[in-house]
């Protein structure tokens, strides 16, 4: 059982971004005494991170006039230092983007279309200062900074034509109109739509994203060093995911990654519903977790199941080997948001469960039968069906119940619209301080709305536009059972 008593205590803070290096302070009594008052001292609104402006000069289109496209956007993920307690560091995604259908099919707009995806380090202090100490920018194996464009269809790209802010197609060369031979797209195969991320002891990071999905290994100096995904072909693999992953719905991937206290075991989870086979199953509460075993190599698969069809599931942190905390939220605002009043939402969903897959089915070691087969590209399957389209055609879990498949324990730790009035939509990031303390923050998209297609403010309720702030749950029970 958890306790549900809430403190909401608001974090932000800067600090050097070389690697993981070990503090002494941190483990020692001094330590604990910094990080107690940090904690104390904590506004119970919360606190903004700083940001930059990557651009001033686009029109709003609801209001007509210039707004501001923020950097920002350190919300995608969030992790705890490995050893100084009162630090954490957080993931941009792609970039500022919209939605956009224009002259070449669907896809997104990229008003900063050279952004690079990056991990920022920050420090809590007291009286809830919060300072953003350094940046690392992601980059390629040559050590060249990658973008978040999209990936080509054979490493996961799901169609998605970049366009500019003019609705114009971003091609090689944008001196010259678009030519599919002699010029096509501007995409990028390291390009990352980052939503997961773990910081090793030895300095590295990991990031998962929503592209692929990819699960990409970088060094202390941001360069790629490893990938892992389902696509058997890419050569820059050393592990492979199991196929179905391939399936995952566009804007939908791997939005949470975990590892597991020894640093052995990756563990990821998907955001919402795979494809698996198609479109069809979407509006579901089935959701898949995976596990990867860095020394054997192992892949271990297991079910989540929803509270409602369609949520997200934004994050997830690893307690002990078995045991998660998991973000699982809806979409909508609390006030509102850029819709303002008709979009008031109180039933707004914006949870954090424990999870447990110690009694949980893997079910990449289900055995087959007469009516059960492990398929090569859909995975587990029942009288050759998905699992997604057994769920579909009963419309409950009731068959993968009769053979069974069983799905992660779940139990809430906190409601943060309970607690404290959550007013954002994204949810995205979990950090365990200690026992008792849980640091929340939401992705703010940069600042930047679309409607139509068309580039706006991003805004919270009339008054207030969105940023990413830093939230710090007391009170709770985090300890590993």
């Amino acid at each position: 059982m958890f306790k549900r008593k809430a403190l909401l205590t608001s974090l932000l803070a800067t600090s050097v971004l070389v690697g993981c290096g070990g503090d002494n302070d941190s483990d020692d009594e001094t330590g604990s005494v910094k990080t107690a008052a940090v904690l104390e001292s904590y506004p119970a609104a919360g606190v903004f991170l700083s940001y930059d402006v990557l651009r001033s000069d686009l029109i709003d289109a609801k209001t007509q006039q210039t707004f501001e496209v923020r950097n920002g956007g350190f919300g995608s993920a969030m992790t705890a230092h490995p050893s100084k307690p009162t630090h954490f560091y957080a993931l941009t995604d792609r970039g500022p983007n919209a939605v956009f259908t224009g002259d070449y099919g669907k896809g997104k707009k990229f008003p900063s279309p050279d952004y690079t995806p990056r991990i920022g380090l920050f420090e809590v202090m007291q009286n809830g200062q919060i300072n953003h100490v350094s940046t690392l920018l992601l980059k390629d194996r040559d050590g060249n900074n990658i973008s978040g464009l999209p990936n080509s269809a054979a490493l996961g790209g799901t169609g998605e034509t970049p366009y500019d802010d003019n609705g114009d197609p971003i091609v090689i060369d944008n001196t010259k109109p678009y030519n599919e031979t002699t010029n096509p797209f501007k995409l990028d195969n390291y390009g990352l739509d980052g939503e997961g991320l773990v910081a090793l002891s030895d300095g590295t990071f990991w990031v998962s994203d929503e592209y692929g999905p990819h699960i990409v290994h970088y060094n202390a100096n941001g360069v790629e060093i490893d990938r892992i995904n389902a696509f058997a072909d890419d050569t820059r693999t050393s592990i492979n995911l199991p196929a179905e992953f391939a399936n995952r719905r566009a804007n939908r991937g791997m939005e949470g990654l975990a590892i597991t206290p020894d640093e052995k075991t990756l563990v990821g989870i998907m955001q919402s519903t795979l494809y698996n086979p198609d479109s069809s199953v979407k509006d579901l509460n089935i959701t898949r977790i995976v596990t990867v075993n860095l020394e054997t190599k192992e892949v271990g698969q297991y079910l989540y199941k929803q509270e409602k069809t369609q949520n997200s599931n934004s994050e997830i942190v690893a307690l002990n080997d078995t045991e998660f905390l998991v973000i699982e939220r809806d979409g909508s605002f609390l006030y509102g948001g850029p819709e303002g009043a008709s979009a008031v939402t109180p039933s707004a969903q914006k949870h954090v469960y424990r999870i447990d897959l110690s009694n949980a089915t893997n079910l990449e070691k289900v055995a087959a039968t007469t009516d059960i087969a492990q398929d090569d590209v859909l995975g587990l399957t029942i009288d050759s069906k998905t699992l997604e389209q057994v769920v579909l055609a009963d419309g409950d879990w009731s068959t993968l119940t009769s053979v069974g498949i069983v799905p992660a324990e779940k139990s809430l730790v906190v409601d943060m619209v309970a607690a404290v009035n959550f007013p954002h939509d994204k949810m995205e990031g979990l950090w365990v301080i200690d026992d008792n303390h849980l640091g929340v923050l939401n992705d703010d998209d940069f600042a930047t709305w679309s409607t139509d297609g068309e580039l706006e403010q991003k805004m919270l309720d009339t008054n207030t536009i969105d940023g990413n702030r830093l939230y710090i749950i007391g009170g709770l029970d985090l300890t590993s059972n």
